[in-house]
């Protein structure tokens, strides 16, 4: 169908799409493309026309290109979510113009197709956007009111984390998730996932920290049949068990310098090459990334590529600590003792969960429940004192100084060490999990335990 043609084609129920171009043969091609795939097209060669068809018809998605005779492709992005924000958009851009597509995404694109189009990609895009589940009364299809539970909490802080989750799930957008450790970062992720177009594909969280330097690459891309010793068989990485679906990417700025090069190019051409192929092979994931550190401040430090930066932090999303959601510290305890104890947990004290509202909570969620573990294995008659907590003194670091005869270097190992004990008493001694509550990597919390000679 020609720009400027209103007329629609007789093919009952199908799904309508909205293809903006000021190319005659670009939108040819989108229109037969989405026809054989039996959908229904309307074309506009502006942003005018493009008005007057949303104005007259619903559609299922809208595909626009970037630079308009009239205007951007950008405000038809922002014109669909202001008024028709069931819509998804999609933005084709002009071949390297990464800027006005992260721009694109940022305006609240579903995702973006680069000049010359290809076929391939097209039909993906079109695909996973109009698998995107429905909104109604503000529940995100059938399994909204479940995952939506699973973030736990009332306060204004978890209320904007759940708003951008939903908005998040209706893009293919890469995002940053910050925070502190045990905010819920890969919940939050997985959420993401779980309510997007991606939901019935993997999703595959990684521990970036945890992985030696030598085997990432292998890890991350998959290896081929002796391509070094020990390869018996060809084996995929990540990329390739995530294919179709979402990356999690967690600690990323533990990623080593040559690796994050070869984790760009990924990202950017869609391609991976295993270790010892010769060809690349297309990869279809959507990257979620997420850190405990700040990456701006890993950029200025020279320890992240900024070029990097840009790709992965299209979009934030920040996990607020427990300390800022004193009023949800009650409903977390409530449901985490349901979690840890079934459906008869031990009641808590009054002056107990008093205590735990005043707690700072280095740890974040993650260390109250390991708190509540501890308190329900300590407790007697189905009750949870105060005692039973054994929460941690509030200390400054003047309380420690002072010890006769001990030097400034004595001072500084023995607070690590205790601390390192604290966090791993809390994790039942498991490492990784004593490294997160640490805010430290796995291969650094290795080295302090035998720099300081602790034994489990």
């Amino acid at each position: 169908m020609l720009a400027g043609k209103t007329e629609r084609r007789p093919r009952g129920e199908l799904a309508r799409v909205l293809v903006v171009d000021d190319e005659a043969d670009i939108r040819e091609l989108l229109d037969l493309t989405l026809a054989r795939m039996g959908l229904s097209a309307d074309c506009a060669a502006s942003v005018a026309e493009a008005r007057l068809l949303l104005g007259q018809q619903r559609y299922q998605l809208c595909l626009t290109d970037m630079r308009l005779p009239d205007g951007e492709g950008l405000e038809i992005v922002r014109l669909i979510g202001e008024r028709y924000g069931e819509t998804p958009v999609a933005v084709i851009t002009a071949f390297g113009s990464t800027q006005n597509a992260v721009a694109a995404l940022k305006a609240g694109a579903f995702d973006y197709l680069a000049k010359p189009v290809a076929l391939e990609q097209l039909r993906s895009l079109i695909k996973s956007a109009l698998s995107l589940p429905r909104r109604r009364a503000g529940v995100v299809g059938d399994e909204a009111p479940g995952l939506a539970a699973q973030l736990i909490g009332h306060s204004a802080a978890i209320e904007h984390v759940r708003d951008m989750i939903e908005k998040l799930a209706r893009t293919q957008a890469p995002v940053y998730i910050s925070g502190e450790s045990g905010t819920g970062k890969e919940l939050a992720a997985r959420l993401i996932h779980d309510q997007s177009a991606r939901r019935a594909e993997p999703f595959v969280p990684v521990n970036c920290g945890a992985i030696p330097e030598n085997l990432m690459e292998s890890e991350f891309f998959g290896y081929r049949k002796g391509a070094f010793t020990g390869a018996d068989g060809d084996r995929e990485g990540f990329f390739q068990a995530a294919h179709g679906g979402t990356l999690f990417l967690d600690e990323l700025a533990d990623l080593p310098l040559p690796m994050q090069v070869k984790l760009l190019r990924a990202i950017q051409e869609k391609k991976i090459r295993k270790v010892g192929s010769t060809v690349e092979e297309g990869v279809d994931v959507r990257i979620i990334s997420a850190t405990h550190r700040l990456l701006s401040d890993c950029v200025d430090a020279g320890t992240f590529r900024q070029d990097l930066y840009y790709r992965v932090n299209v979009i934030e999303l920040k996990m607020p600590p427990l300390r800022e959601r004193e009023e949800d510290v009650e409903p977390l305890v409530e449901a985490l003792l349901v979690r840890i104890c079934g459906a008869q947990p031990p009641r808590l004290q009054a002056q107990a969960l008093t205590a735990l509202k005043a707690y700072s909570f280095p740890g974040n969620v993650r260390e109250l429940e390991n708190i509540l573990e501890r308190a329900t294995a300590l407790c007697n008659d189905g009750t949870v004192a105060l005692d039973d907590l054994q929460l941690a003194p509030e200390k400054t670091a003047s309380d420690s100084v002072g010890r006769d005869g001990e030097t400034l270097d004595d001072y500084i190992n023995r607070v690590e060490r205790q601390a390192i004990l604290e966090a791993l008493a809390k994790t039942a001694f498991n490492r990784t999990a004593a490294a997160r509550l640490l805010g430290v990597t796995f291969r650094s919390l290795r080295y302090r335990i035998e720099r300081l000679g602790i034994e489990e």
